[in-house]
Order: C-alpha cells, then structure tokens, then sequence
C-alpha cells in the first residue's frame, strides 16, 4: 500500500477513536452506556443491526463461499433477512412491550422477568461466552485482511499476522471501552455505509475491469459458481437453523431494541436491515469472492477479498476500501464486546460496576477475544460455530417467555443444558449427523424435546 493509502486508513482510526471519547464524556450512567439511553432512531439503528450481523465475519466469509460455490452462496444472507423480517414481527412487539414496563438492559433481563434468577444468569454466561468468541472470530477477519493490505510490506523478520492482531484488537477494545453502545451505533451508520457503497460503486467494478469483464470471469470460473442451487439443501437447512433463531436470543439484538424509543421505531429497523443483508450485501460479497478465485485461484478461500483489494484496487481507492472493511469487522466486534460486557456487569454482577467498572469489564473481554483469535482458522466456521452454540442453548427457553405459561425455571434450565450441552459435546467430539446435517439442529431438537417432556412432567409457572 502507499503512503496515501497508510494515511487515509490512520485518519479514518484516529476518527473512530474520536467518537469514542466524544462519547466517554456524555456517558452518564450504565443506561447510557449500555442502550444509549433508549432515544435511538430506525435509521441508525437498522444500520447498526446490520453493520453488527454482517460484520466484517460475514464480509470475509461471504467472499469465501464466492470464492468455493458461487452465487449460491448468497443464500447465508437470506437467512438474516428471513430472521430480521420474523423477528420484527413475532419478538420485537412482545419485547418491547415488557420493556416499557420494567427498563431491560440485557437479553438475559427478559429471561429473568419470566423464569427467575437462575435462568438468567445460566443464559448470560452462555451469552458472554458466545460473544467472547463472536469478538474473536471478528478480530480474526480483520487480522487476515491486515496481515495481506496494512502490514504485507514488513520485514520478514517482523510477523505481520501478530502486528496485524494486536493493532486491530488494540484499536477495537480502545474506541469501545470509552464510548459504550452510543459510539458502536453512530460508527455503525458511517461504517456500514461506507462498506455497503464502497463495495458497490468502486471494489467490485474494479474486481469485474481486471477479471476482463463478466464474460471472463464466466470463462475462468466452474459453470455451477454461476447457479443459485448449487449449495444444496443440507447446506442451506443448516444455515437456517444456525442464524435465523439468533434474531430471537442475540444480546448485540435486545440491547438495539431497549435504545429504540417504540416499537414501531424498532420494527422500521428491522426491516431496514434485512433488506441490507439481502439482496444487496449478499450478491456484492459473493461476487468479489467470485472475482478474487479468477485472480488468485490458488489462494485460501477467505483471503481472496484481502489479495483483491491489496493487488487491484488503485492507489487511494484502495485505502478507503481497507479502511471500510475494517469498518465492517470492528462494527461487529465493538457490538459484541459490549454484548459480553453487559452480560458480565447487569446479569451476573447485578449492575452495580457502573460505567467505570463497564469499561474495565470490556477491556478484559476485549483481551480474552484478541487471545482467542489467536487460535482460530476458519473466520466462517468459528462464527457458525459460536451461533450455533447460542441458539441450541437459548432459543427454545426464548420462545418459551412469550408462547408458554406452563414452563417453569428448572423447565427452562433443562432445556438451556441440554441443548447447549449436545452442542458443545457434538462439535468437540467431531459428531457428523446423516445427510451433512449439523449437531446444532440435533441440539435444538433435544432442546426442544427436553422443554415440552418437562411441562407435562411439572407444569406451572414460577413467580416472577
């Protein structure tokens, strides 16, 4: 990269760490820094929701699949539209609705408003671990697109992929200690929009003008990378069941309800972001990735988009997209590291740190998701892997708060261990389910088996 390049992407830093302080001094209270004081609009909101979902993660893995099977797959991202447009219509008028009534802070706080305590804090463990790793997988997206743009001219004797970690974990942790969720959602709005249209108007003409045109990149690629079918119905159930029910259970999700002032607000938002995610994020991902397996065909699958925008792009252009991938990555990461954080302080410490004690409690999780990056492989499979973690332990219970008056909390705990359990055991064990189904839909299934078992078995409701 150039000295222009270098410069655009250490202002565009230098700004995100701006909004962070600007934010730090108008931080009142836990509220302020948790849910932005409940006075967010659609517009900024349904941003973030989709700069939080996508990511940078998502980014960088959707240029793998492009890169692997195509067009096809797209498909991932249909199922954020499907669970954004599902949620705004089943959860969001229910949750807002106790919401009004109690104040939540957290996801974990509407699970305790209908089991108790103990489901509460159970949920918010598996929660903060889950975005712990989350943070990780984030950081790790962002470390592959350094370590190829930022940091590939170093010495050989200075390793690029730990400088590219430590800049990029330092940078994320510090903007998000200071300014809490008002700094992750107003850099959301700037960071997506420049990713969604740098994207469009100027990486992928660039990609397609140095491929030689559509008609070339059709020549160099297999016939099935330009088939929406190709993925296969395993595939796609798979994704299903990993991403749509964690519209239902996703604390970075709760915490952008409670900053909404309605629910109409909150629904405008949803909406917003699942047409984000589909068609426009999904075809412009998979469609670099497409392009970098025409440039770089023998490349790692989820380092074509890095090698593209390191090696096509022109001088200056070239900073800007760095800069707006990076946006992406740390608009996910910063969400998710407040996520953990307020489960940690409001769930499991009861809220009394305050927002000293919320910045330190970042801060350690920040350190916990840079050293996790540090062992994962595959950016994709660890975020799949993390949400299908999550839901198999909390989406049954979820549902349970608004369609069940039976359930009790040992109802809900049961249901939360089991399915989180099967999980954890089935991916640590290597378990391959008939057909290339994952563990995580046999998770939900027990989940779910274990719940309806108990309500006949005990049925009731706990005080509240």
């Amino acid at each position: 990269m150039s000295a222009i390049d270098y410069g655009i992407f250490a202002l565009y830093m230098a700004s995100v760490l701006g909004v962070g302080v600007y934010h730090h001094r108008r931080n009142a209270d836990a509220e302020d820094y948790f849910v932005g004081g409940r006075e967010m609009g659609a517009g900024h909101i349904g941003m973030s929701v989709v700069a939080t979902d996508v990511g940078g993660g998502f980014s960088i893995g959707l240029g793998g699949l492009g890169f692997a099977m195509g067009l096809s797959g797209s498909w991932l991202l249909f199922t954020g539209l499907v669970g954004a447009w599902l949620s705004a219509v089943i959860i969001i008028p229910r949750v807002k609705a106790i919401d009004r009534k109690l104040g939540l802070m957290t996801y974990p706080d509407l699970l305790r408003h209908r089991y108790g305590r103990s489901v509460a804090a159970t949920a918010a463990i598996v929660s903060a671990l889950g975005y712990t790793g989350f943070t990780g997988a984030q950081i790790l997206a962002g470390t592959k697109l350094a370590s190829a743009t930022l940091f590939g001219g170093l010495p050989e004797s200075v390793d690029a992929w730990t400088v590219s970690l430590l800049v990029l974990g330092g940078v994320t942790i510090a903007y998000t200690v200071l300014g809490g969720i008002k700094a992750v959602i107003y850099t959301d709005t700037v960071q997506w929009s420049i990713l969604l249209f740098g994207l469009i108007l100027v990486t992928i003409p660039s990609a397609l003008h140095e491929v030689g045109g559509w008609s070339a990149l059709r020549a160099a690629l297999p016939a099935g990378h330009f088939s929406l079918a190709s993925a296969g119905p395993a595939v796609l159930l798979n994704w299903a069941v990993a991403i749509v029910p964690i519209w239902a259970v996703a604390m970075t999700l709760y915490q952008r309800m409670y900053a909404c002032s309605d629910a109409r607000t909150a629904r405008r938002a949803w909406f917003l972001a699942g047409l984000l995610e589909y068609p426009a994020m999904a075809f412009a991902g998979v469609l670099l990735g497409m392009c970098g397996r025409a440039l770089f065909p023998a490349a790692e699958s989820e380092m074509a988009i890095p090698l593209l925008v390191r090696d096509v792009l022109p001088i200056g252009v070239r900073g800007v997209v760095v800069a707006a991938y990076f946006s992406a990555i740390m608009s996910t990461a910063d969400s998710c590291l407040v996520a953990a954080s307020g489960n940690v302080v409001n769930d499991l410490m009861s809220g009394r740190a305050g927002v000293r004690g919320s910045q330190r409690a970042t801060l350690v999780i920040g350190v916990l998701a840079v050293a996790l990056a540090s062992r994962f492989d595959g950016v994709l499979d660890a975020i799949l892997g993390v949400y299908s973690f999550m839901v198999a332990g909390l989406f049954v219970p979820t549902l349970g708060v608004f369609f069940s008056r039976r359930a009790t909390s040992a109802t809900a705990l049961a249901s939360m261990i089991s399915g989180g359990g099967v999980a954890l055991a089935g991916r640590f064990a290597g378990v391959d389910l008939p057909w290339g189904l994952d563990i995580s839909l046999a998770a939900i299934l027990v989940s779910a088996a274990v719940f309806l078992v108990m309500i006949r078995w005990r049925p009731g409701r706990d005080a509240c």
